[in-house]
């Protein structure tokens, strides 16, 4: 996604919070695509890549629990902790609810 495109989604997108997680989605689009933003305050280099591999991971195993639209998945403090079944479960309910807020 480019720049100009987070900004939309930021400015007009839904916002779901988690624990860990804030999501923000936009009304459907023609495609799907996720952005994947995990700042410094999260973890060093190698927690936030880390953090970005289970993100894309869930996307591609579960990209049918995923509206055509654009995602962005924005890490909170703490998300470094998480193992990947606990990333997993985040991200599915709060997708659930924010699909409810889609429709």
């Amino acid at each position: 996604m480019k720049r100009a495109q987070f900004l939309q989604l930021s400015d007009a997108g839904l916002k779901i919070h988690t624990a860990h997680f804030i999501i923000l989605g936009s009304v459907p689009a023609d495609l799907t695509k996720i952005g994947i933003t995990v700042s410094r305050k999260v973890g060093n280099a190698v927690c936030r890549n880390r953090i970005r591999r289970l993100v894309r991971e869930f996307f591609r195993l579960n990209k049918q629990q995923f509206a055509s639209a654009y995602y962005n998945i924005i890490a909170k403090r703490g998300a470094g902790q998480l193992d990947y079944r606990q990333v997993c479960r985040e991200l599915a309910n709060a997708l659930e609810r924010l699909h409810v807020k889609l429709c």
